[in-house]
C-alpha cells in the first residue's frame, strides 16, 4: 500500500513538473508572438493626417484676377476646403499663374528648372489656360469674326496642351491634374454672338479629350456658371471673376475633387 502511494505521488510529481515546462516553454512565444503583432500593425493612412504641396498653373483664372475679397480667386479657396479633408492637416499652396499667360508661354514656362522642381514636389496641380489663346484670335479679328481663325487656333492649342501634359507627367507621373474649362467672354459684352458658344464647347472638348487621355486627371466645366452677367459675376473689366464668382467656381471644384475622389485619394484608399 505504501509502495503504491510512493509510486501514485511519483507519477503526480512528474506530471505537475511536465506541465509546469510546457508553460515555461509556451510562455516567451507567446509573449514574442504578441510584440511582433504589435509590431507589425497596418496603420491606416488616414490616423496620420499628411501635409500636401498644391501648385497652381497657367492664367488670371488661377492667379485670382478680379477677387476683391482678396481671397486668391478659385485656386487658394479650394485648397482652404482642402483642409478639411479626412487625412490632410495642412496644404500649401505655390501660385505660378500669371495673368495674360496663353498656352504657348505655358509651354515655356515649364522649362524652368524653378517651376519644374515645383511640378516634381506638388501632390496635386491645378491648371487654367487656353482663355487668353482665345482673346488673342478675338482680338485680330474682332470685326470681321469667322469661326475659321478660332478652329486653326484650336489645332495648335491641341498640340500645345500635349505638350505641357507631357512635361508635367515627365517631372510628376503621379499627381493628380485638376484643369477646368472655358467659358464664352463674348456674353459679357452681347448676347447675340450665341454661335460662339459652339467655338467654346469645341475648345473644351479639347481639354476634356486630354484630361480623359491623361487618366490621372479631372475636369471641371465653368462654362454654365458664366452664361450671364447677373448677380454681379464678373469684374469691372468684364472678363473676370469677382468674388462672387470665384465663390461659384469653388463650390463647382470641390464638387468634381469629390466625384473624382481626391479624399479617398488623400486617406491611402484609392487603388492608384
Amino acid at each position: 500500500m505504501r509502495r503504491r502511494a510512493w509510486i501514485v505521488l511519483l507519477a503526480f510529481s512528474l506530471v505537475l513538473t511536465g506541465c509546469d515546462q510546457v508553460f515555461r516553454n509556451n510562455a516567451e512565444p507567446f509573449t514574442e508572438r504578441r510584440n511582433f503583432e504589435f509590431a507589425n500593425w497596418d496603420i491606416p493612412t488616414s490616423f496620420v493626417p499628411r501635409s500636401i504641396h498644391v501648385v497652381g498653373l497657367g492664367d488670371s483664372l488661377t492667379q485670382g484676377v478680379g477677387d476683391e475679397e482678396k481671397k486668391g480667386g478659385y485656386f487658394e479657396r479650394v485648397a482652404s476646403d482642402l483642409t478639411e479633408w479626412e487625412g490632410i492637416s495642412f496644404v500649401e499652396t505655390e501660385n505660378l499663374a500669371k495673368r495674360g499667360r496663353r498656352s504657348d508661354q505655358l509651354a515655356t514656362q515649364l522649362k524652368e528648372a524653378d517651376i519644374q522642381a515645383s511640378i516634381k514636389d506638388a501632390d496635386v496641380i491645378f491648371i487654367t489656360i487656353g482663355g487668353n489663346d482665345i482673346m488673342k484670335v478675338l482680338k485680330a479679328n474682332l470685326f470681321k469674326l469667322k469661326t475659321k481663325p478660332f478652329y486653326k487656333e484650336m489645332d495648335s492649342y491641341e498640340k500645345r496642351l500635349d505638350e505641357i501634359f507631357g512635361t508635367i507627367r515627365a517631372l510628376n507621373p503621379d499627381a493628380p491634374i485638376v484643369m477646368s474649362g472655358l467659358y464664352n467672354p463674348i456674353l459679357l459684352i452681347t448676347d447675340e454672338v450665341k454661335e460662339f458658344d459652339e467655338i467654346i464647347d469645341d475648345w473644351n472638348a479639347v481639354i476634356e479629350n486630354r484630361i480623359e487621355l491623361d487618366g490621372n486627371s479631372c475636369f471641371v466645366p465653368v462654362a454654365d456658371l458664366f452664361e450671364e452677367n447677373t448677380n454681379i459675376v464678373y469684374h469691372t473689366d468684364f472678363f473676370h471673376p469677382n468674388a462672387q464668382g470665384y465663390a461659384l467656381m469653388e463650390e463647382r471644384y470641390v464638387k468634381y475633387l469629390e466625384e473624382f475622389g481626391l479624399p479617398e485619394l488623400f486617406q491611402g484608399e484609392m487603388d492608384r
